[in-house]
């Protein structure tokens, strides 16, 4: 309110009486009254909106501050400036890299039969000069050097004779093989190959074939190499649905996804996986959609290892086991960013049970005992509750929805609400501590999108998660891939072995 448009209404009301000033100043209150109920009402908004704003920005900044070893984020997004955090939960063993004291190493070994061998003989006497030509060797020190030749394409010639018969004169021409198709074209080790370098060792196209004509002096086309891969595709159809039934009736899986770009969009490639099977998929969608096409967890029964992931829990079949790893990076975060103990407690209990479990299997032991196991379950919960008394819940607002709790108060109840299959490993010994598995698989993927980076159709997507689960299958049942891809180029794939249970990984 002006003073002195106040003075100017007070010296008017003055000379009217009493009763007239009276009257003015409870206007006056009645306006000062409201204007102080406006002030009031625009602080508390004010107040909101600055809480608002803080929480907003405490959320900000504690992303900012998260990075490979206090969150799901990948060691390579953490920048070069940043200084290296430990990539692994593990606790140092205090051991220096490298061999071990008592180490007995693995050098090379002299083989039996070497495809050359090459005699140095002295010449002369190195004491009087004689000639030692003819003289027979006292003893010989054996020496091998085991090298790659050089490599170079080997041209096979294939004529067809034609000759007449002596009686009709008739002519009749030999036959060539059915492979033989074209008058000049690569055979199937070429294929191979390609196959292996664009699929295995994740070189694009382009680099494929120049490898193809540096090493082997055999340039084959891109063309030529994307034909190669489609044939191993359509080859592969049957050790691909193998795999799948495999996994299908699997003891215990590894189910986890990653955002991949497949023709300029944004897609999921998911993966189910055993410590000897796996299977790729892409799919537009993350979620139930994604699983219930690919068809493999709507089916299983045994024990699913996951994330948390909120569709994984939409398959009650299957016994859930949640990924510790997970666990431990996001309690590293609230113990180091937030300051909050109980974080490190349960960090601290959470890898003295695994120690426990591990020491156990390795004396032969099938579970711990049932007074340890007590012992544990107890300890975590009265870790929980100081967790919870760390982060009260929020008092209703009112609104529709649930209150948020905050990044440790989520991780609290999260906790309490999956102890079962966060604790699964303590009480099943053949239930893995955490997803790495899952992971592993992944990874070259991610190796390959940095190389490549997307995939152009969802053809060439397919082919890949076909083709890259069968070698990483085969590589966990140590299959020779070369040899395997050769056959699968020749139409005749070898199956991996499907009965395997999953182990922990």
């Amino acid at each position: 309110m002006d003073t002195q448009n106040l003075r100017d209404r007070v010296l008017q009301a003055y000379p009217q009486g009493l009763d007239a000033v009276v009257v003015l100043v409870v206007a006056l209150v009645g306006e000062l009254a409201a204007q102080v109920e406006s002030l009031a009402s625009r602080v508390a908004a004010l107040g909101t909106e600055n809480a608002t704003l803080r929480a907003e920005n405490a959320v900000l900044q504690a992303r900012l501050r998260t990075d490979s070893h206090n969150s799901s984020k990948p060691p390579s997004s953490d920048g070069p400036g940043v200084k290296p955090h430990p990539r692994s939960q593990r606790v140092p063993s205090g051991r220096k890299p490298g061999g071990q004291p008592g180490h007995e190493g693995h050098p090379l070994t002299l083989v039996d039969e070497p495809d050359a061998v090459v005699v140095h003989l002295p010449a002369e006497c190195h004491a009087c000069g004689q000639s030692l030509h003819d003289i027979p060797a006292l003893r010989r020190e054996r020496r091998q050097v085991v090298d790659v030749p050089p490599v170079k394409v080997r041209v096979v010639e294939h004529q067809v004779e034609t000759k007449c018969c002596p009686d009709g004169g008739a002519e009749t021409s030999g036959a060539f093989p059915p492979e033989v198709a074209a008058p000049v074209q690569y055979g199937p080790g070429g294929a191979t190959v390609a196959v292996y370098l664009n699929q295995e060792q994740l070189l694009p196209l382009e680099r494929t074939t120049e490898v193809l004509a540096d090493l082997f002096g055999c340039p084959l086309s891109e063309g030529t190499v994307e034909r190669a891969v489609a044939t191993c595709h359509a080859q592969l159809a049957a050790g691909e649905a193998a795999i799948k039934r495999g996994l299908i009736a699997a003891e215990v899986e590894h189910f986890d996804e990653t955002g991949v770009d497949v023709g300029g969009k944004l897609s999921w490639l998911h993966v189910a996986a055993t410590s000897a099977l796996t299977f790729y998929a892409t799919h537009p969608k993350r979620g139930r959609e994604a699983t219930d096409a690919i068809g493999i967890l709507p089916r299983f029964r045994g024990r699913a290892i996951h994330d948390g992931w909120a569709s994984y829990w939409q398959y009650g079949a299957c016994e859930p086991g949640l990924c510790n790893a997970h666990h431990l990076r996001e309690l590293t975060f609230i113990a180091e960013e937030m300051g909050q103990f109980w974080a490190q407690d349960l960090k601290d209990l959470l890898r003295e049970i695994k120690e426990a479990g591990d020491s156990a299997r390795g004396h032969g032991r099938s579970g711990l005992p049932a007074a340890v196991t007590e012992a544990f379950a107890a300890r975590y919960d009265a870790i929980l509750v100081d967790g919870r008394q760390a982060n009260p819940l929020p008092m209703p607002t009112g609104r529709r929805g649930r209150p948020k709790l905050g990044k440790a108060g989520s991780l609290v109840e999260r906790l309490r609400e999956h102890k079962g299959a966060t604790l699964a490993f303590m009480d099943d010994f053949a239930t893995p501590f955490d997803n790495n598995q899952a992971e592993r698989d992944l990874r070259m993927v991610k190796v390959r999108e940095k190389i490549s980076g997307c995939f152009r159709t969802p053809k060439g997507a397919e082919q890949f998660c076909r083709i890259r689960g069968y070698i990483s299958t085969l590589r966990k049942q140590r299959i020779p891939i070369l040899s395997a891809l050769g056959q699968a180029i020749a139409g005749n794939p070898p199956l991996p072995a499907t009965t395997c249970p999953g182990a922990p990984g």
